[in-house]
């Protein structure tokens, strides 16, 4: 079961409960694709998206760019050790299968400069702004 807690128009606090079998009435011939958590953040320069991934390895996880939008895609299987003994599962909070998570970004990005680096379960994806210089434009007379 999930509780969530959500805060209504009225400032009053409302507890709602789904159980799994809610969840799974929903999914699409039982394909379940998990979205990750992420921040994403700016400065003058570039983007940065921070993305923790535990229990995944940097090689299975794949980073794509096609025209504006970003993609992070992996699959975390469960421990075979763990899950196929005969394991009784009492609490089941972890998620496990498909993970995808599609990010617009601007226009204005250097998809060129795209780096990736992992380090302690935290995916860091560093994307650089294109650069344009001001200049000040003089403005000519026509002669006739």
């Amino acid at each position: 079961m999930i509780k969530l807690f959500w805060v209504g128009d009225e400032n009053v606090e409302q507890n709602i409960e789904i159980t799994h079998s809610d969840i799974e009435e929903n999914q699409e011939d039982d394909i379940q694709v998990w979205q990750i958590a992420l921040d994403v953040l700016e400065n003058h320069e570039s983007v940065y998206i921070l993305a923790p991934v535990a229990g995944i390895e940097l090689a299975d996880i794949d980073i794509s760019v096609h025209e504006t939008t970003l993609t992070i895609s992996w699959v975390r299987n469960k421990p075979k050790e763990f899950y196929e003994h005969e394991m009784q599962v009492k609490n089941e909070e972890c998620f496990w299968g498909k993970f995808l998570r599609n990010v617009i970004l601007w226009e204005n990005m250097d998809f060129s400069g795209v780096k990736a680096v992992m380090e302690n379960n935290l995916l860091v994806i560093h994307i650089p702004k294109i650069r344009f210089d001001s200049q000040n434009i003089k403005i000519n007379r026509i002669e006739s």
